[in-house]
């Protein structure tokens, strides 16, 4: 608890302030007076949007292709780019870039911050430009390597072709992660929680309207089109919001320049560690071919589900407290950072197990009423609600992870989550080999859910040791008794309201929604009413946060 009682966190306060201002010209610094807490909301909101649209464009394919064997194949095609993404582009750029650029940012040398984003910018084209041009030469002999025997002849040409296709956002995706976290370290966060609701909506509108121009499994080639038009137009809304905010890129470029080599050796652990989940869930999708042709699809399904809650919360929170952090580590004020991560990842807690226990005890009526129709049927919802229940398990700890993962990266020490996010896979492989043959979609899926809360312990242990001071351990393990409590009790209210709901209205659209939704409604009310009288202060942050913003709303 050293230093905690002498600061507060961004997040510790009762209407959730800002992190504290620098005294740089408002042309060279990020606009930190914005508010931690009002960006947390843009963009858990925006988030939330985009999730929400992405299940949609779920349901629209699901109702196309169910899962079957071609689906499965336009999973794994879409999931190896989008594996190399999360090692090469996109995030791991992002989380490389931002202690860097915030350093200089925070030193008042936005000269070389734009000539860092410059020289990182070529090299980010040439790199992965090279890379995608070798991919779709030899998609053909590298796809194939990572299908099982229930892959073979037409599927395997299929998913190669898909690839092919869908392999070029590689490119796309790494300019994005620079130009998003460029915005990030100037404090803007909407277009780049806003762009992903855009590309959802590009995606569904390809696959309508593209997908009567094919025949038979090759209508899958639609939605490949689609993911390539959505990930442009995203790179295509971020672009013009440098101008906006002042920032130029330089026409200068220094490959010598020693921060860029930085950038690089911070790069290269943050792309496992950030890579973690994408491993996981192709490990997953991968080892599904050895079970049936349709598990990798069943999988992915589930996956969709599963990131909604995480993309509103967990992912949200730590992409706004990401600069704060880095902020927080570039002044070596250790105490703020750790007030601030340690209250972070309470939030994540209060907000996340309440999601789990929700998941868990409704895995089959979410899933049939997000999925079911079309050409996915029952046995198609059996397989998605068993790999639903299992992920369940992981959502708190996955989302706990995000945040001390950056806190690693903000201390630009990203080696120590790389070796555990290395041991993270090999447990979620070991385990995932040992439990798919009596256990099937299960098994596969219960290894990411004991590695996932493996981590969260590791890295826990590693930053107490590193920032040398208490983690607010005493007031985690209170705030987590009460919430799990609080959560059983949303289990049971939840699960209560459906079965009557389901037993009274039956199973029509209509009535799947009122149940589902009934469900939800009683039980986080319920689980919000109990926080609350147990006096859990993170809850307490959250309700004068609300109330003060209806009240200066009103005013």
């Amino acid at each position: 608890m050293r230093g905690v009682c002498h600061r507060r966190s961004p997040l510790a306060s009762g209407h959730l302030s800002a992190s504290p201002p620098t005294t740089a010209p408002a042309s060279e610094d990020p606009p930190k007076r914005s508010g931690v807490a009002r960006n947390t909301v843009i963009f858990s909101v925006a988030t939330g949007l985009s999730r929400i649209m992405g299940l949609v464009r779920e349901v629209v394919a699901s109702s196309y292709f169910g899962t079957s064997g071609a689906a499965s194949a336009f999973t794994l095609a879409f999931q190896f780019p989008n594996l190399v993404r999360s090692l090469f582009a996109d995030a791991a750029i992002s989380a490389a870039f931002v202690p860097v650029f915030t350093e200089l940012l925070e030193q008042k040398r936005p000269r070389e911050a734009a000539q860092l984003a410059s020289t990182l910018l070529f090299c980010i084209i040439a790199a992965l430009g090279a890379i995608t041009a070798l991919f779709i030469v030899f998609a053909g002999t590298i796809m194939p390597i990572f299908l099982g025997p229930e892959f073979s002849g037409p599927l395997v040409d299929l998913t190669v072709g898909l690839s092919q296709v869908l392999f070029p956002i590689v490119l796309l995706l790494g300019v994005n992660g620079l130009v998003v976290g460029i915005l990030n370290a100037y404090g803007h966060f909407a277009i780049p929680a806003i762009a992903p609701l855009v590309w959802n909506v590009v995606i569904i509108g390809c696959l309508v309207v593209l997908r009567p121009l094919f025949h038979g499994d090759d209508q899958l080639y639609a939605y490949a089109i689609g993911v390539l038009v959505g990930t442009l137009v995203q790179l295509l809304m971020a672009l013009p919001m440098l101008g906006r905010l002042g920032f130029r890129f330089s026409r200068t470029v220094s490959l010598r320049d020693e921060r860029i080599k930085r950038v690089f050796v911070l790069m290269l652990p943050i792309t496992i560690s950030l890579g973690v989940i994408n491993f996981d869930l192709y490990i997953n999708s991968s080892l599904g071919t050895l079970v049936s042709k349709e598990a990798p699809r069943a999988i992915d399904a589930a996956f969709r589900i599963y990131m909604l809650p995480q993309g509103m919360f967990s992912v949200a929170l730590a992409t706004v407290l990401f600069p704060t952090l880095s902020r927080f580590a570039a002044r070596r004020d250790l105490d703020g950072l750790r007030a601030t991560m340690s209250t972070g990842s309470r939030q994540i807690f209060l907000l996340l197990v309440p999601a789990a226990v929700f998941c868990a005890v409704l895995a089959t009526p979410i899933v049939r009423l997000v999925y079911q129709r079309g050409e996915f049927g029952p046995g198609s919802t059996e397989l998605v609600s068993t790999a639903l229940f299992w992920f369940s398990f992981s959502l708190p700890f996955a989302g706990v992870n995000l945040l001390l993962t950056r806190t690693f990266f903000s201390l630009q020490r990203p080696w120590i989550p790389t070796a555990l996010a290395a041991g993270n896979l090999l447990v979620n492989l070991v385990i995932s080999l040992l439990l798919y043959k009596p256990f099937g979609i299960a098994g596969l899926v219960i290894g990411t859910a004991v590695a996932s809360a493996g981590m969260t312990i590791a890295q826990a242990i590693y930053l107490r040791r590193l920032l040398k001071g208490s983690l607010e351990g005493a007031a985690m393990l209170h705030a987590l008794l009460r919430i799990v409590n609080a959560s059983g009790l949303l289990g049971a209210i939840s699960y209560g309201t459906w079965w009557a709901l389901d037993q009274l209205l039956g199973r029509s659209l209509p009535a799947q929604i009122l149940s589902v939704g009934g469900a939800a409604l009683t039980g986080f009310v319920a689980y919000a009413a109990a926080v609350l009288v147990m006096k859990v202060p993170e809850a307490d942050q959250i309700r004068r946060f609300v109330t003060g913003r209806l009240h200066r709303s009103r005013a």
